[in-house]
Parts: structure tokens; sequence; C-alpha cells
């Protein structure tokens, strides 16, 4: 039997992995990674096993929830801030530029959006796994919020808010050891109806990836695409390489399987070979470098200090 607490940490930790093996084929085309064999070899610009900004803002969110003991909407975004400066490697330019925009905090995704009449892009999704994770204890309800909360500290657009929270409940019933896929009709009520129908569409067990109607670096798509990996698979492994053999945007995708199917089947099902090159360098923070120990001890102490 896979515990809690293994499946919690497998979906931090599986999101990571599902982020490091993905990177270095971003922006290519379909069938990389089946084709090449290689995993975890770096590429791209990428150094093996070195996860994106996917992560290191992941890891950023879950030690604001641990440090501040909940949320605490400006210290995220705080942190996210400090992260922009120190340069990363790789950031959204949506989210780049709502945190250097000078904006406040509770004003600069909105006005963003209220500029650029876009912001549905996947980049409060990829960061989700381990506020997933603590607020899985708060039942459907006080996860899904909390989702929508931070996921709007960058994202003008309601449409990002509700794939995040679709995300936190997925990973919530199946931290609790349920199927997240027998969840999707109950879950899909609790969206927004203004985006219920198209979310019902990505999440439907007819859709596939070769049914979507915009790029996998948007929200529903990448949601979307995450659920049909694991619905058409039966395995962590499988699930996360069918997500990158996808193209486009492999690591966000990745990451996202990954933190679904790390809920689902738990961190013994992670490879071995996968976490061992598992780094997570956090520019603007000195020269952090965190590892798949930190990754699991950030996931062990977010499982037991979250509410409920």
């Amino acid at each position: 039997m896979t515990s809690r607490l293994d499946r919690a940490v497998g979906a931090v930790l599986g999101s990571a992995a599902g982020d490091a093996l993905g990177a270095p084929y971003e922006f290519g085309p379909p069938g990389q990674l089946g084709t090449r064999g290689e995993e975890m070899r770096g590429g791209g610009g990428w150094d093996p096993g070195e996860a994106t900004d996917d992560t290191q803002m992941a890891v950023l969110v879950g030690e604001s929830l641990l440090e501040c003991r909940g949320l605490e909407l400006p210290d995220v975004f705080g942190r996210f801030q400090r992260w922009a400066a120190g340069r990363p490697k790789d950031i959204g330019l949506q989210t780049e530029d709502v945190l250097t925009n000078g904006e406040p905090w509770d004003l600069a995704a909105a006005l963003h959006f209220q500029l650029n009449a876009r912001a549905a892009g996947n980049g409060s999704l990829m960061r989700a796994a381990t506020s997933a994770v603590y607020f899985a204890g708060a039942g459907r309800d006080g996860t899904m919020d909390a989702a929508r909360r931070i996921a709007a500290l960058t994202h003008g657009d309601r449409a990002a808010w509700e794939g995040t929270a679709v995300l936190h409940e997925l990973v919530r019933v199946a931290l609790d050891g349920a199927d997240p896929l027998a969840a999707l009709p109950a879950t899909l009520a609790a969206v927004h109806p203004d985006h219920r129908e198209r979310y019902g569409r990505v999440l439907d067990p007819a859709w596939h990836p070769g049914l979507a109607t915009e790029f996998n670096g948007a929200v529903w798509p990448c949601l979307g695409s995450a659920v049909w990996a694991l619905r058409t698979t039966g395995g962590f492994a499988e699930a996360v390489r069918a997500a990158v053999d996808l193209g486009g945007d492999t690591d966000t995708v990745a990451a996202v399987t990954g933190a679904l199917a790390g809920a689902r089947y738990g961190e013994r099902a992670i490879p071995e070979h996968w976490t061992t090159a598992l780094h997570v360098p956090l520019p603007g923070f000195g020269d952090r470098v965190l590892g798949a120990d930190d990754l699991r001890g950030l996931a062990r102490r977010l499982a037991s200090a979250g509410p409920g």
C-alpha cells in the first residue's frame, strides 16, 4: 500500500522530475524523447537533471507557506520578485512583466491582463505541486480557493485560476488514495460557471492532445494533456514520458503530469536515475541548489503543516 506521505512526496518530487526530464526537449516536435531515448541528459541550455522555473517557483511557494505558516500572498509575490531579479535561465514573458512592472502585488497581474487581454498561460499551473500538497487537507473548496488566489498573483485571467484549482483538487483526491480521474465530474462542478464548459472539453475522456486548439503553453491544453497522459498510461514514468513526447512546452506539461502521476503512484514509482541527477537552482537566493532529498523534505513538511 502506498502511504499518503509517499504520495505527497511523489507529487512534489514527480513534478520536479517531469520538469527536468522535459526541459531539454522544450519547443521541439513530438516524439523526440521516444526517438532519442535520452533521459536527464541535459541540452537546450539545461544541465543534466536541472529543473526550470516551474520547480523553482513551486519551491518558493512551498517555502513561503511553511515559513509564514499559511498563505501570505505579499510574501509569495516578494519571493517571486526576488527570484525574477536573480535572472533565472527561463521565465515566462507574462510572469516576467507582472513581476517587474513595479505595480503592487495585488494589482500587477490584473493590470497586465487589462492591458494585454491575454493571460491564460500555464505559468500558474506549472508551480502548483507544493501548494496542492499543503492545502490538500483543506477539502475541495479550500484547496481550490487557495489555488485561485496563488494563480492570481501572476495571471489575471480567471481561466488560469480555474485550471490551477482543478489541478489542486485532483492532487487532493489522489493523496486521499482515490482515483483523480473518477473525481473529474465533481471537480468540474466546482469550476466557475463561465469556464466549466471549456475545461469540460479538454478533460473529457474523448479528448486527446491532437484536438487542442491552442499551443500547450496555454492552460487548457496543458492541463488536458496531463490528464490525458495519466488516463492513457499505467504508471508514473510512462505517463511523464508520454507528456514529454507531445512536444511543445514539454517541461511544463511533464511537470503537471508528474504532479498528478506522483500523487497517484507515489514516490517509489519515480525512476531512481531521474532523481539522482535532479537539482533545482534558486536564482536570487544566493548559491542555493536543492537536490532530490531537499524536495522530499519540503514535501513532507508541507504535508504535515497544511490545514486540516
